[in-house]
């Protein structure tokens, strides 16, 4: 019986160490969608800029939030009389687009054909929040809040187009 042990021991012990000297393969490097650099403040303070014109030329008062890609926030203004719940709108579109790395249309769009899935992830299903990029690389989102969901939607798309 003691040499059975014996046998199956010095079996595992030699079967076991060549599945140590066995390397695994190197991981493939991800090339992430977004960029190693951020929005910078200048930046941010033109998107602003871009996207307050647009609503003051419509006569709407909304609040602009400007995120970096980890959701940090770089610029928040809100205008002379807009709502004080859009605040917290405009935040929650931008962090939207910056987290699930979509504008927030998307699950808007997502809950008007019935898939209420994206509400329950935490994303704003609302339009108004878009993505910054800079060369076909994330560095950033807005989000806009203060009008109807196209109105917001159309302020936060004249703030892209301020970077590009």
């Amino acid at each position: 019986m003691k040499k059975t042990f014996a046998l199956i021991a010095t079996g595992l012990t030699l079967a076991g160490g060549s599945a140590l000297a066995q390397t695994a393969a190197p991981p493939v490097p991800v090339s992430p969608p977004y960029s190693s650099r951020v929005i910078t403040l200048a930046e941010a303070k033109a998107v602003v800029a871009a996207a307050e014109a647009e609503a003051r030329k419509n006569g709407w008062t909304m609040v602009i939030t400007v995120l970096e890609p980890n959701g940090q926030p770089v610029l928040s203004e809100k205008m002379d009389g807009t709502q004080y719940g859009s605040t917290e709108v405009a935040l929650g579109k931008a962090q939207t687009a910056a987290n699930f790395r979509k504008p927030s249309s998307y699950f808007q769009d997502a809950v008007k054909a019935g898939t209420l899935n994206s509400i329950f992830t935490g994303a704003m299903a609302l339009e108004g929040g878009e993505l910054l990029l800079v060369d076909s690389k994330i560095v950033g989102a807005i989000g806009v809040s203060g009008g109807t969901a196209v109105q917001d939607g159309q302020v936060a798309r004249i703030g892209v187009a301020a970077i590009k």
